[in-house]
């Protein structure tokens, strides 16, 4: 069991330790004070590598050590919006860690909840406002040199500042692509988490992912979002076809071009979804049609109401009665003598 950090402990003898914010699987996130810059509030993200799967080995402790040192000068350069800035990065012993902006305001699993507990959906152009901010900032990482993924989207990873401003954060499982795809670099091996989590990425970083494992996440996120609840995960769709319930079946508010576009998202093929995040952008509010893919459910018809169609349709109805009645009376009617 690791041991948290005690509020007063003081990190390179610059970050006081204020609070505990998170605690997962591989390490925790704090609030802390930066005392060399008076004022300024940042989060420390601690990660233990010790608690990486199959990291028993000292050679393989510095193996993860290096990767996250790796990482880390990749993250710092950063610099977008809708991402948290990175400011400096350190090791303690076998402890690591990245500094970066506090983001202060709610995630969107907050929102979420507290919409459900007043037995509401959250608004569908809401949704697409936050989608916006986020497609800006995967587009971002993806075009980055080399590519960078994020590898665990999800509302709880996703905030929302006073201002409106999304930020997306907890770079934890974050995942750098070398030109040649021959070798990955990952701080924190993982998989990601279960419900938002393509299928391809359940191999760790044995399995081959790209920008388009990202958009899975983003499809994930939005569906719960949208539905209240989150998406049955990968692995029981690839066990269970069809086990995808239809969005609009739980959320009638939602409109067809969004439930199609997040559906494309959530194919199981990575080929079959938006190749990046431009194309998903593209599919939620441009000219591009999502595509209806076959084992994704939709809606049935509604079933025929026979006496709208007759309210709707009745002077035509009447017209054609008419004219029946005439056409029938000029038949039965006897010839006119000469």
């Amino acid at each position: 069991m690791q041991n948290i950090l005690e509020p007063g402990t003081i990190l390179r003898k610059r970050y006081e330790i204020l609070e505990l914010v998170g605690q997962g699987g591989m390490g925790a996130v704090y609030k802390a004070t930066d005392r060399r810059l008076e004022g300024r509030i940042c989060a420390v993200k601690e990660i233990l590598p010790n608690l990486a799967e199959n990291s028993t080995s000292e050679q393989e402790l510095e193996q993860i050590a290096e990767q996250f040192r790796t990482e880390a000068s990749i993250l710092a350069r950063l610099d977008h919006p809708n991402l948290p800035k990175v400011s400096d990065y350190f090791s303690n012993g076998s402890r690591e860690y990245l500094v970066m902006d506090f983001v202060a305001g709610h995630d969107l699993l907050e929102i979420l909840q507290e919409a459900r507990r007043q037995n509401e959906f959250l608004k569908e152009q809401q949704v697409l406002s936050w989608a916006t901010q986020l497609l800006d900032a995967l587009e971002y990482l993806h075009d980055q040199d080399p590519t960078v993924l994020h590898r665990d989207i999800k509302p709880s990873n996703i905030k929302v500042t006073p201002r409106g401003d999304v930020k997306l954060v907890d770079f934890g499982l974050v995942k750098v692509l070398n030109h040649d795809e021959t070798r990955t670099v990952t701080v924190v091996q993982g998989r990601g988490t279960v419900a938002y989590t393509p299928l391809e990425q359940y191999g760790g970083d044995t399995g081959f992912t790209d920008a388009r494992s990202d958009i899975y996440s983003l499809g994930a996120t939005l569906y719960h979002l949208m539905a209240g609840e989150p998406p049955v995960d990968a692995k029981e769709r690839f066990l269970r076809p069809g086990s995808l319930i239809s969005l609009r079946q739980i959320n009638s508010d939602v409109s067809p071009r969004l439930e199609r576009s997040i559906f494309q998202a959530l194919a199981m093929h990575p080929s079959e979804r938006p190749a990046n995040a431009r194309e998903m952008r593209d599919l939620l509010l441009g000219s591009k049609q999502p595509l209806i893919l076959v084992d994704i459910p939709f809606p049935k018809q509604q079933k025929i109401s026979w006496g709208k169609v007759l309210q709707h349709n009745r002077i035509l109805i009447g017209a054609v009665i008419a004219l029946l009645i005439v056409a029938t009376l000029v038949s039965v009617a006897p010839p006119l003598l000469p």
